[in-house]
């Protein structure tokens, strides 16, 4: 563990960013925040004390060491009281492992707890020291597309495209996993095993597809990699009627990605929109202002991380201001496991598990279908546990062959 350093620069949050390598893309949403936050939150008040603030940032450069890396700055050059991170299989825990190691506290989000939790060598019993965690469930994955497919029609087949990574390891996890939700459904999942990524060839995943009568595919692949699986599907003569998938496809996509998908009906997963009713617990921005405020200082559309990169900074923001002694970082950590915070990304709240140190935030259902302003744009077809959001479209599936 570092010592403490002084505080006469005052307090600072510390974020570690993808800026570059392969998840660069996935840092666009907090590297955004933390531009817009920085020149307005120049301050935290603690009882009677007002503490100047800074918010730092390091790369993590879409890599572990990277990552463990941009947070020994953080501790050791700014003097960071916490640290906040989002995106990356591997990135993320490597990000909050070193917290642990150097006596900082982490908050991190966009990333299933399960996962977070045992992939760490975790349980649900003892919390990690200094590390704090919000999103949702494997569990919650499931049944969000459970439903969706459930809406095809009666066959209850579905293929899984999963990797031999971390992402596929949980996925099917016996246990804590997403497919024994789905099987507690009533449907029969044919996974024929992992792929290595990037993926050279779906063709014996396609065959048992084909043999099982597999009329819906569920994945977590990259764009690039279920772009092949859908050529090669094709051409093969499979035509899943719909697929679901989680991580990148919740991301808009470009051009190049939307023809490689074209005549695909893609749905995805939806833990944030403009749309959502929650305000920032800084300003009161609200979800529509704060995307309105991305799509016009960046010229792209919003992302979904974008309403979750904000809360991060809100909860490590209050955290500091409630902390018994925020130059403490036992204190700040404590006051993260005993926040409780309306943010623009809805409730977190680490109080009520669903284990120790984590929060949970709820899922509904979208797809990618023409729109107005964009070529594809996320419809909401869903929306069993989050019944105040109005849906914008019924879910779309290709007819059976």
């Amino acid at each position: 563990m570092v010592a403490q350093r002084s505080t006469e620069k005052g307090l600072c949050v510390g974020a570690v960013v993808p800026r570059s390598g392969r998840l660069a893309r996935l840092g666009d949403p907090l590297d955004f925040v933390l531009g817009r936050l920085a020149p307005r939150l120049l301050a935290v008040t603690n009882g009677s004390r007002r503490y100047p603030l800074r918010l730092a940032a390091r790369d993590s450069r879409s890599h572990p060491e990277g990552a463990r890396q941009a947070v020994r700055e953080l501790v050791g050059e700014e003097g960071a009281q916490v640290v906040v991170t989002m995106a990356g299989t591997r990135v993320l825990p490597a990000v909050a492992d070193a917290c642990a190691e150097l006596g900082v506290p982490c908050v991190s989000t966009t990333f299933p707890w399960q996962a977070y939790v045992f992939g760490r060598g975790g349980d649900t019993e003892r919390p990690f020291p200094w590390t704090y965690h919000f999103a949702w469930g494997l569990d919650d994955i499931a049944a969000v597309f459970a439903e969706m497919w459930e809406r095809v029609g009666d066959r209850r087949t579905v293929g899984c495209l999963w990797n031999d990574d971390v992402q596929g390891e949980f996925l099917r996890h016996p246990v804590h996993g997403f497919a024994p939700v789905a099987a507690a459904r009533g449907h029969r999942l044919i996974d024929p095993g992992g792929y290595r990524e990037p993926a050279v060839t779906f063709a014996g995943h396609i065959r048992r597809f084909v043999d099982a009568g597999a009329e819906i595919v569920t994945s977590a692949a990259t764009v690039e990699d279920l772009a092949l699986f859908h050529r090669q599907a094709g051409q093969a003569g499979l035509r899943p009627r719909l697929v679901t998938c989680s991580r990148w496809l919740a991301y808009p996509r470009d051009r190049a990605q939307a023809e490689a998908l074209s005549g695909t009906d893609i749905a995805t997963l939806v833990y944030w929109t403009p749309r959502h009713p929650f305000s920032s617990s800084l300003d009161a921005t609200d979800a529509a202002e704060l995307a309105d405020a991305y799509q016009r200082e960046t010229g792209r559309p919003w992302l979904q991380p974008l309403g979750l990169a904000h809360a991060l900074v809100e909860v490590a923001a209050h955290a500091l201001a409630t902390a018994d002694d925020p130059t403490d970082r036992h204190a700040v950590a404590a006051a993260v496991g005993r926040t409780r915070l309306p943010t623009v990304a809805g409730l977190i709240d680490f109080t009520a598990g669903p284990t120790p140190n984590i929060a949970l935030l709820p899922l509904i259902g979208g797809q990618w279908q023409p729109g107005r302003d964009h070529p594809h744009e996320l419809a909401l077809v869903t929306n069993t546990r989050f019944p105040s959001i109005a849906l914008d479209a019924e879910l779309t599936v290709a007819p059976r062959g």
